[in-house]
């Protein structure tokens, strides 16, 4: 007999003109089995009664984005939803603040006074500085019995590959792998190429017929509106925006991705723009990799605020390259990319 959420999935499906696919309606049964167990006295003498987390994974384009936030729309419970890299920057700023040695559980008795159920989407680990703090700040959540829907195109056991310091990263992954149920969504398509118009907004290789190409179109964008100057403040930095017209900004890549900035200053930014022409995007290999994982951080965050983007690059997404180190999470990037420079997204 079908779930509550089951029918309402397969309205959902019908009304959008969604394929119905069956390896995600068996992810959405487990997820749903997950929040709501339907029977918690056999729950009560199994394993499944500690598991406090959904460790979704699977490759770009599969519908995990989209089916994490059918449930959430669904489901009655106090809970909120975060980009992992908005989570990470309000428990830094909130460390930040309170600068005393019981942060993590002062910051997850906060989440827990307001929430039982958090939403983390694109979760990854990038650096030292989270890859450390990740472990403690998961045990009291657990400890405090939040349950945590995750997004993420990565296997756990591959979760801050051959970053530093790994071995002090491993605890954090037997916690999540005890407290977790791991499900993979399996697809063969990228649904985020498919059924896109033909008038994207990507321009190249870089040269003069490109510039001509992309001034026109900021041309069309920009007729009747003002240029101002934009500064965007975080802790204390300032970043100006000296083409900026009504939430339309103009930045070469450099300005974005070659200057130390991070996820909140690209957080602010997104705040104040609907759309960006960022022009000039490299190809990318092992010599640009730190500009490329700030590129992947910026995209990540442009198009979880739904920001639109027409761009100039050296070449082709499809030839653009990587660093090998990236090389997996970039698949995600170069997938949205196709779908933040078509004309219908917003």
């Amino acid at each position: 007999m079908p779930s509550s959420l089951q029918n309402s999935f397969s309205e959902f499906c019908n009304n959008n003109k969604f394929e119905i696919n069956k390896k995600q309606t068996e992810i959405l049964d487990s997820i749903e089995k997950f929040i709501f167990p339907r029977n918690k006295l056999l729950n009560f003498f199994s394993k499944k009664a500690d598991l406090t987390c959904f460790y979704l994974y699977g490759s770009v384009g599969v519908g995990k984005t989209m089916l994490a936030n059918f449930v959430y729309d669904k489901v009655n419970l106090k809970k909120t939803q975060f980009h992992f890299n908005e989570f990470m920057i309000n428990f830094h700023d909130f460390r930040h603040q309170k600068k005393d040695d019981n942060t993590i559980s002062e910051f997850v008795k906060n989440l827990k006074n307001k929430y039982d159920f958090i939403y983390l989407d694109e979760f990854q680990v990038t650096n030292i500085v989270d890859a450390m703090i990740l472990g403690k700040l998961f045990e009291n959540i657990f400890l405090n019995n939040i349950k945590i829907l995750i997004t993420t195109n990565t296997r756990l056991v591959d979760l801050y590959k051959d970053g530093l310091q790994r071995e002090q990263f491993i605890p954090f992954i037997s916690l999540i792998e005890k407290k977790s149920m791991q499900k993979e969504l399996i697809l063969e398509d990228d649904y985020r190429t498919q059924n896109l118009d033909n008038n994207q907004r990507i321009f190249y290789p870089l040269n003069e017929k490109t510039l001509f190409k992309i001034n026109q179109k900021f041309r069309i964008f920009t007729k009747n509106l003002k240029k101002e100057e934009k500064s965007i403040y975080t802790k204390g930095r300032v970043f100006k925006i000296n083409n900026y017209y009504g939430g339309l900004a103009r930045f070469y890549f450099k300005e974005l991705c070659d200057q130390n900035l991070g996820a909140e200053d690209y957080l602010n930014i997104s705040k104040v723009c609907k759309h960006i022409f960022l022009e000039q995007v490299p190809a990318f290999n092992e010599y640009n990799s730190n500009q490329q994982l700030r590129f992947i951080t910026l995209i990540d965050i442009l198009y979880e605020k739904k920001i639109s983007l027409t761009l100039s690059m050296e070449s082709d997404l499809s030839k653009i390259g990587t660093s090998k180190k990236h090389s997996e999470i970039f698949k995600r990037t170069t997938s949205r990319l196709h779908e933040m420079t078509a004309s219908k997204f917003s």
